[in-house]
């Protein structure tokens, strides 16, 4: 998340990136959301290949995503990005990952934003839908995704 939004209640970050707050576009200062990483090396420690889908557009920005993931320890990952007239839903396609998680875009214009909602039905037939509060984080999620 935004800088600007370290220590607020989720409502003020929602509202921040509304109105655009200063930090919102300062990709590199990005922080986690509260053991984002851990968890997810928690699930990487079990097998699961983690990918990411940055929302920037750009090669340098995406950059400034990669720094933050390796300043906070976040597991290594493939980081995936929309090229010119790609959508995510395309990316999706190719990946076919078993578990997306996403959060809930509520800054953004909500589900019209997400990804899982628009897909197609076969595909949202194939893949798990997880989907969490913006700016609440992944803490809550269960701490082994892989059944045995």
């Amino acid at each position: 998340m935004h800088q600007g939004a370290s220590g607020q209640p989720r409502e003020i970050a929602v509202k921040q990136v509304m109105e655009n707050e200063r930090s919102v576009l300062d990709y590199a200062s990005y922080i986690p959301i509260g053991m984002a990483a851990e968890k997810l090396r928690t699930w990487n420690t079990q097998g699961v290949e983690i990918v990411y889908i940055s929302s920037h557009q750009t090669v340098e920005d995406v950059e400034k995503d990669k720094l933050v993931l390796q300043k906070y320890d976040f597991p290594a990952g493939e980081v995936l990005f929309r090229d010119q007239g790609q959508s995510y839903q395309g990316i999706i396609e190719k990946i076919m990952p078993d578990i997306l998680i996403e959060d809930d875009c509520e800054s953004i214009g909500g589900q019209s934003e997400m990804i899982y909602p628009n897909l197609s039905p076969e595909l949202k037939s194939k893949i798990k839908s997880i989907v969490v509060k913006e700016f609440k984080g992944i803490d809550g999620l269960p701490d082994k995704l892989i059944k045995n």
